[in-house]
């Protein structure tokens, strides 16, 4: 019996929903098939349902690996100060948005996620995670003395999200920069939380 190597496994699994978040955010979730994701991929249609038994199960996957991400950079976040943690998180959090194609993947999740309870409550349990986080990392920039925090730290990492967000509602704008605009974004959170300008 052969056996399987983790490691390979997840390359592959990550290998094919990077390729098809590519073609959800160029052509929508139900323009995209299984063929299309195939052949972008480079890989059989035997292969791809080995690792996923639906396209939508492809589409849900993504938000899995976002959350696996954003675990290992809290991770990364909690061994430097609270609030160049939160900086990192937030640049972390911007990143997506400095590939322009992910507008249509935020207009597909919006979309997808209203007639999928699953993929809904996977997308709000990352985000409360991300938020919950966040919170105690404010929290922690506070009590060491780094920033004033005017409101409560959850308010104040709900803000945050919405600034990221904003970040990505922008995106269909094409005189928008968002490399500059993640700089504006620091800035803007810097000041409503009474901390140095980065």
């Amino acid at each position: 019996m052969r056996t399987v190597d983790p490691v390979k496994h997840a390359e592959k699994k990550r290998h094919i929903t990077d390729t098809a978040a590519g073609l959800f955010a160029q052509k929508g979730f139900e323009r995209t098939t299984v063929a299309d994701i195939c052949r972008a991929a480079d890989i059989s249609t035997g292969s791809l349902f080995h690792y996923f038994p639906t396209k939508r199960a492809i589409f849900r996957e993504i938000f899995v690996q976002d959350a696996e991400d954003n675990a290992q950079m809290f991770a990364k976040a909690r061994e430097l100060s609270p609030w160049d943690g939160v900086l990192l998180m937030v640049d972390h959090l911007c990143v997506p948005a400095l590939d322009r194609s992910v507008a249509g993947l935020v207009l597909e999740v919006v979309a997808q996620a209203s007639r999928d309870p699953e993929l809904w409550e996977l997308v709000g349990r990352n985000e409360q995670v991300v938020r919950d986080e966040l919170a105690d990392l404010l929290q922690q920039a506070h009590d060491a003395g780094q920033i004033a925090l005017p409101v409560s730290a959850l308010t104040a990492a709900s803000w945050a999200q919405a600034l990221v967000d904003g970040l990505f509602g922008r995106l269909i704008d094409p005189d928008f920069d968002a490399t500059e605009q993640v700089m504006t974004l620091r800035l803007i959170l810097s000041r409503f939380v009474g901390a140095p300008a980065p």
